[in-house]
């Protein structure tokens, strides 16, 4: 499990040897122009009811741990590791763990005229500058800005954050714009299932995910769990746990020195050949350079204490993201 995932899940731990009620936490890790970046570590479970709130602001959140209900007049959704929340300011919504407790994300927000701008920079018409759709599914598309982001949230002292939030709204307005989005919502005995399954794969990447075993733990034939993981994600389990496990070889090759067999064997990849060639279609860079690159943007050095625009947030009120 990476590190991401540890600290929601030290963070559970503690919650739970404490008997607190959940909370959710934010920590500002960079503000510029028109954009700022939240670490968001969220430990809401099934006891806890949601409520109605509204987006302050335009909203891009990167689920980097853990699964949540989010729903909106758009539609209801369960929202994975590598999959993008969005919602535009003064839209109304409500985040709720049915299911599961806890998740994190890194919440990328936007004043509106600031992500105008940004979706007229990045070639999208006037009239398609609005989300239509609630989230992305965790594509091809997104996984550089999901290791990326990850990579950057962890040791944040010299993280490229201006180029991650403008990448960010690009890719997700373009991303966005041009997927056609099933209003048809799954039942909530889909999401349970589902959300299950992707907290196991979530804690081990590296383990053999056969279609049959997480059909036969998630009490569904192969085909009936194929459909239902696909209807809910808009990916299928391969694809999940494939993106799963890059992200966590990407994520460690920007911060490790380990050999870049061992990171793929790890990951769960039989050989380095197949690492190599699902790497470079992934991310477009193989594994080496993609390190060299990462070595260049991220530190592994605890940051120091910061000032202005870069201080950590209070608490954040329930549910904000």
């Amino acid at each position: 499990m990476g590190k991401i995932a540890v600290d929601l899940e030290r963070a559970l731990a503690r919650q739970a040897a404490d008997g607190a009620p959940g909370r959710t936490a934010g920590r500002r890790v960079a503000a510029g122009d028109g954009w700022s970046v939240d670490d968001v570590l969220c430990t809401f479970g099934p006891a806890d009811r949601p409520f109605e709130e509204q987006h302050a602001a335009v909203s891009i959140g990167i689920v980097v741990a853990g699964t949540f209900q989010y729903r909106s007049a758009l539609g209801r959704d369960l929202l994975t590791p590598g999959s993008f929340l969005l919602g535009h300011s003064g839209e109304c919504f409500e985040c709720g763990h049915e299911h599961a407790t806890g998740d994190r994300c890194i919440a990328f927000k936007y004043a509106p005229d600031a992500f105008e701008r940004l979706a007229a920079d990045a070639g999208v018409p006037k009239g398609q500058r609005r989300f239509r759709t609630p989230r992305l599914p965790p594509v091809r598309e997104l996984s550089a800005l999901v290791a990326r982001a990850a990579s950057a949230v962890i040791a944040s002292r010299d993280a490229p954050w201006e180029e991650l939030a403008l990448q960010v709204a690009g890719t997700a307005i373009r991303v966005a714009s041009g997927l056609r989005y099933d209003r048809a919502t799954a039942t909530a005995g889909a999401h349970a299932r589902v959300s299950e399954s992707i907290r196991n794969i979530e804690r081990h990447p590296g383990a053999r995910w056969a279609l049959s075993r997480l059909g036969a733990e998630a009490g569904l034939s192969p085909f009936h769990y194929l459909r239902t993981f696909q209807q809910v994600t808009g990916v299928t389990p391969h694809q999940f746990v494939l993106r799963a496990r890059l992200r966590e070889a990407a994520t460690r090759l920007a911060r490790e020195q380990t050999k870049v067999i061992d990171i793929a064997l790890d990951a769960g990849f039989g050989d380095i050949s197949n690492f190599n060639h699902a790497f470079l279609a992934e991310f477009g860079a193989a594994p080496a350079a993609y390190r060299k690159s990462g070595r260049r943007t991220v530190v592994t050095a605890p940051p120091p204490a910061r000032s202005g625009g870069n201080r950590p947030a209070p608490d954040r009120p329930p549910r904000a993201r």
